[in-house]
């Protein structure tokens, strides 16, 4: 699997930490003391206006934009979209114009939802925002903003919600070379791994990288917004694009992409009581803060799993941390 021939900027402060999670493994444990050992992959650390997933897939589309002369960003998500803010800052660095669509896909109108948080710092890096309404057609929206812009005399680039495409996922095939590298250092044997999944782009990643270097790991997606026979039939797509566009032969089957959509709860972006467990736990057994949209929700159905028993004890989990922890400040009545 050969990366360095896809252009590439460095925005992400990498490795980022492997770290075992032994007071959350503790307090999962069963009558007996036994448990699977739960391990975190700190890609909230990776250090971008405060961190997450999405950075890794921005060294590939930012280089990409670049290699195509574009001076202006366009991409999309939810109000308090994490991928929007990065894609933000990853502008500002490089001194391109970002225009930010943003769906309103919870309908809350209240200013801790609709100015902070993720929002706040969008403005803050000098994007410029543009509202759209639940369940518009957000692919045409920036289609024809770019369409605009170009009759401007601008050269926009288009990245799709999440970052989540063939060149996108690129971050996360390299993620997958950097979790192996960090476990056969430490010595340590990966069971599962699990982790938010929701535009695809990251779930896509790690099992092209993972199934490319013939690790055996098998990929958990939680869930956070789609039915499960969407959610898998879109990582196993992007998937195999990824692994067409990295020239290698499409090793990806089916049965490589699991993804658990149990823990939604009433929809994208809405607080369950298992997301607001999940967070007070991890900050207050850890120090670690979740966000409650993604990994919030991913760590809710991650530890019901080892309540019932899912995981083998004594098998090693790592949980693959994917930022956002600004959003908790747009929740803050879930989380009081």
């Amino acid at each position: 699997m050969n990366l360095a021939r896809f252009p590439r900027l460095r925005l992400a402060h990498l490795p980022t930490p492997l770290e075992p999670l032994d007071r959350l493994s503790r307090h999962l444990a069963g009558p007996d003391g036994k448990g699977p050992r739960i391990w975190i992959k700190r890609d909230d650390c990776t250090g971008l206006s405060t961190g997450g997933n999405k950075t890794r897939k921005l060294e590939y589309l930012m280089a990409d934009a670049l290699a195509q002369d574009a001076d202006t960003v366009i991409t999309q998500g939810a109000t308090q979209s994490n991928h929007a803010r990065q894609t933000a800052a990853a502008a500002a660095r490089l001194g391109l114009t970002c225009h930010l669509l943003l769906e309103d896909r919870t309908g809350r109108r209240d200013d801790a939802y609709a100015k902070s948080g993720n929002v706040l710092l969008d403005t803050l890096h000098g994007a410029v925002i543009g509202q759209r309404p639940a369940g518009a057609d957000m692919p045409a929206e920036m289609e024809a903003l770019a369409a605009r812009l170009k009759a401007e005399g601008r050269r926009p680039y288009v990245i799709p919600g999440g970052g989540s495409n063939t060149v996108g996922a690129l971050g996360y095939a390299n993620a997958a070379l950097e979790l192996l590298a960090q476990a056969a250092e430490s010595g340590l044997r990966i069971d599962h791994v699990v982790h938010a999944t929701g535009s695809a782009g990251t779930q896509a990643g790690l099992v092209a990288g993972l199934v490319a270097l013939n690790s055996g790991i098998p990929v958990l997606g939680i869930g956070v917004g789609q039915p499960r026979a969407v959610m898998e039939a879109k990582v196993l797509d992007l998937a195999r694009a990824t692994m067409a566009h990295l020239g290698l032969p499409d090793l990806v089957r089916p049965g490589h992409v699991v993804a658990n959509c149990d823990y939604i709860g009433q929809g994208y972006g809405i607080p369950t009581e298992g997301m607001a467990e999940a967070v007070r736990l991890l900050a207050q057994l850890e120090g670690i803060l979740l966000d409650p949209v993604y990994s919030g929700k991913a760590m809710a159905g991650l530890i019901d799993l080892v309540r019932r028993g899912h995981f083998a004890p004594e098998s090693n989990i790592v949980f693959l941390h994917t930022g956002g922890s600004v959003g908790l400040f747009a929740y803050p009545e879930a989380l009081a």
